[in-house]
């Protein structure tokens, strides 16, 4: 029987239907090149759970936090390099990488969303095997609160126990926040802020000033002449407004799962993450709101 043979469209050399599979089993072979799997260490990640309790729901717990866990590597990438941005007065690619940040959020938000398909009898399986592990512990969590200007001493020791996650959680304690280099880049550029708002002990939470809020008033009653900062100042407010989102509906899917029971961690688990919801980031772009 003779082998069909087809014209390519390119009017190249007829290849006949055993031309073709040969050609295609060469352009599947990956054994002399990087495939797919090799490029994103797949075996790695899928084999990266394990279950301890017989529920079949621990493996949505499991996946729903480590998943969490890869935006918000993700998010410290960005934010490390927004904040170095702006330290430099780099502000166009500071804008991309806050939005990215936001839009992480955003994902994450939705993350929740299938969480809460685990009904408290569920939960309640598999919680005897979690021991006092706990969201709260998250490393990557605590270094994204500090980059944005959350700081508190006593949220180092929780990774005391390893001293590789504690040299990276006490970087970004020690380190100026997002919003420390935002200041900083406003007194650059002229507007009256004191000594004790650009150069501080970073260490410590900061206090509401009526001098910040002023300089951020002069930006927002003049946005054509201060442009890139009314810009920076609306990405700062997209951030946190996407993160309360994110904090509400994390108290919400515990409290839908767990109702008032203390954390695994140790805290008050509701009672802890309502407190978390009243945490304000950025106080004065927010007042100026009212006083604009």
């Amino acid at each position: 029987m003779a082998q069909a043979r087809i014209q390519p469209e390119n009017g190249g050399d007829v290849m006949s239907n055993e031309q073709i599979v040969i050609e295609e089993k060469a352009q599947l072979d990956f054994s002399q090149s990087m495939s797919y799997g090799d490029y994103l260490h797949i075996d790695e990640v899928l084999n990266a759970q394990h279950p301890l309790s017989p529920a079949h729901d621990e493996m949505l717990f499991i996946i729903q936090h480590q998943t969490s866990e890869l935006w918000m590597k993700l998010m410290l990438h960005e934010l490390g390099a927004a904040v170095r941005c702006v330290a430099r007065d780099e502000l166009p690619p500071a804008f991309k990488m806050l939005a990215r940040v936001s839009r992480i959020f955003d994902q994450l938000v939705h993350a929740w969303d299938v969480l809460a398909t685990m009904t408290p009898p569920e939960y309640s399986a598999i919680r005897p095997y979690l021991g006092q592990s706990s969201g709260f512990q998250s490393a990557q969590y605590r270094c994204i609160e500090f980059s944005l200007g959350n700081k508190n001493p006593a949220m180092l020791g929780p990774h005391q126990h390893n001293p590789q996650r504690l040299a990276m959680v006490r970087a970004a304690f020690e380190a100026p926040s997002l919003y420390d280099e935002a200041l900083r880049l406003l007194a650059r550029r002229g507007l009256p802020l004191p000594a004790d708002q650009t150069e501080r002990d970073w260490t410590q939470p900061r206090e509401p000033s009526d001098a910040v809020e002023q300089a951020w008033l002069t930006v927002y009653r003049d946005p054509n002449h201060y442009w890139d900062l009314y810009q920076l100042g609306e990405k700062l407010t997209d951030l946190e407004d996407a993160f309360r989102v994110w904090r509400f509906k994390h108290v919400t899917t515990v409290e839908r799962i767990i109702g008032f029971k203390r954390g695994t961690g140790g805290t008050g688990g509701v009672s802890y993450l309502r407190k978390m919801l009243e945490v304000v980031l950025f106080p004065e772009l927010w007042k100026l709101r009212t006083d604009l």
